[in-house]
């Protein structure tokens, strides 16, 4: 067992940890944060993209002992005082969410995006959510999200 101290969400988070134990593991059975999602497990798929200290992640291949002193940002932690976040909005007005599954990574990995590139091409976007693999669309709606939620969210940067 080993102690790690993290933030989650903007929340101050001390635990006890198995060194085997994954992000995602934690996330979602220690911690009940259910939005991250166990797609592959194995890294390929991205449906538990996070965003660690900044940067898009998937938390299955991140040991939660690595997270130690970290800052991790999760779906949930996306919209403020019941208002959607630009990315989750602009989703949903898009029709970029289907089955819905791999739509939490999708979105944790355009915002780390955007938070780099504010106002990406549609290239761009498309390199930038590359390892995000949705099983029921073209990507088409998911490309315009991005791009529409980037237009908007410019001047909150």
């Amino acid at each position: 067992m080993v102690d790690v101290q993290l933030e989650v969400n903007g929340e101050k988070i001390q635990m006890t940890v198995e060194p085997h134990w994954t992000l995602l593991y934690i996330l979602r059975q220690v911690l009940h944060l259910t939005g991250t999602r166990s797609g592959c497990e194995m890294g390929d798929c991205g449906a538990c993209t996070v965003i660690l200290n900044g940067r898009a992640v998937n938390a299955c291949l991140v040991l939660a002992v690595e997270t130690e002193g970290c800052s991790i940002e999760t779906i949930e932690g996306l919209a403020k005082n019941g208002k959607l976040h630009p990315l989750q909005k602009a989703f949903i007005d898009h029709g970029a969410i289907q089955c819905g599954f791999c739509t939490p990574g999708m979105v944790m990995a355009a915002k780390a995006f955007l938070d780099k590139t504010p106002s990406p091409t549609e290239e761009e976007v498309r390199y930038g959510i590359a390892g995000n693999i949705c099983r029921c669309t073209g990507y088409s709606k998911i490309v315009e999200a991005v791009l529409a939620a980037s237009q908007e969210t410019v001047g909150e940067r």
